[in-house]
């Protein structure tokens, strides 16, 4: 069995491990341009060791940000300083991934250190929010205004346009953000959808906008590269999303080109009753691999070097993904490595430490 330092290839990819950086938004950027703290955040993490380093929710619209601070991907000048990441991220050895994300009905909040609150009307920053059905996140958030099928068309396209944009500057592992609540997740759910369309009620109409977003996102991929798709595998509810209904989806976006899905959960509830205990998620990883039989991730509070081994090692997943781990410890993958008795990935800048 293939184990936490084992390289990972995937189509023309080969990662050196199977550590990945999970996409953590920072919340740091003017009108959507990547800058020196993405630059030092997710360089420090490929120099850290990481195989796969992917940059956070990135939207394909202004109006697709979850805070007027995010990184955007909406037009051709936010090419270059994306593509500034990159070359050090390969540059250290790690692959660059992109999460390419609109938020929906969750979109013009406030930054979390700030209170994240949903942005009032009649301040400068506000925004109409869009969604698949007129329904709030919370009492708090506005009431999105429900897509007509040509807004869900040029949507779509917007997507496809985020994805050469990823490719020309220099991604090479492409993950769609179809999780959290976010805009694709509010289609599938059947939380968030009441539509009565093709685009609404059954479980077909529901998963349609991702399943025909992908088709189009991988018409401009290259084959050549992995194309993933993060869900919720579950919405902790026993009317919404299920883990079935996910190993039912991963088949179909195995069908449709989708080389790995990376499976969290929630963010479709405000008042969800969530399990949050280390590894909580790994279950959601393992069923969905072995149900669809497509590789997938695994995320969630995992910090511990030899669980994520035992992970790799049984088959739950192909991929562990840290997030707040590597917010405090961006060498954990050499500490890991360390640990496991490993070769570790150390930058030549560092060896006198080690």
């Amino acid at each position: 069995m293939p184990h936490l330092f084992e390289p990972f290839p995937l189509r023309g990819v080969t990662l050196r491990n199977r550590i990945g950086v999970s996409p953590m938004c920072q919340y740091s950027y003017q009108d959507g341009f990547a800058n020196d703290w993405l630059l030092a955040h997710l360089g420090a993490r490929a120099a850290g060791g990481a195989g796969l380093v992917i940059a956070e929710a990135t939207a394909i619209e202004p109006r697709g940000r979850i805070t007027p601070y995010d990184v955007g991907i909406w037009s051709d000048a936010q090419i270059e300083p994306l593509a500034r990441v990159t070359r050090f991220i390969k540059a250290q050895g790690a692959v660059p991934g992109i999460q390419i994300a609109h938020a929906g009905r969750k979109a013009n909040t406030d930054r979390p250190w700030e209170g994240g609150q949903p942005i009032s009307a009649g301040d400068p920053r506000w925004w109409q929010t869009i969604g698949p059905s007129p329904l709030a996140f919370s009492p708090r958030h506005q009431t999105p205004q429900e897509m007509s099928v040509q807004e869900i068309q040029s949507t779509q396209a917007l997507f496809r346009q985020a994805a050469r944009r990823a490719l020309d500057a220099g991604f090479e592992w492409l993950e769609l953000h179809a999780a959290h609540g976010y805009l694709i997740h509010s289609f599938y759910s059947p939380l968030s959808n009441q539509r009565a369309d093709a685009y609404g009620g059954s479980f077909d109409n529901r998963v349609r906008f991702l399943l025909e977003t992908v088709q189009t996102m991988r018409a401009v991929w290259p084959e050549r590269l992995p194309f993933t798709v993060r869900i919720s595998g579950t919405d902790w509810d026993e009317n919404g999303w299920s883990v079935d209904d996910s190993i039912a989806l991963a088949a179909r976006l195995k069908s449709e080109g989708v080389d790995l899905v990376d499976c969290s959960s929630g963010g479709n509830l405000s008042n969800a009753s969530i399990p949050f205990a280390p590894h909580y998620q790994v279950p959601i990883a393992e069923a969905v691999r072995r149900g669809a039989g497509i590789p997938t991730a695994a995320v969630g509070l995992i910090s511990d070097p030899r669980l994520a081994d035992q992970i790799i090692r049984q088959g739950q997943a192909d991929l562990v993904l840290l997030g707040r781990e590597l917010l405090r410890n961006p060498t954990w993958p050499i500490q890991a490595a360390q640990a496991l008795e490993q070769p570790a990935p150390v930058p030549p800048q560092y060896l006198r430490a080690y």
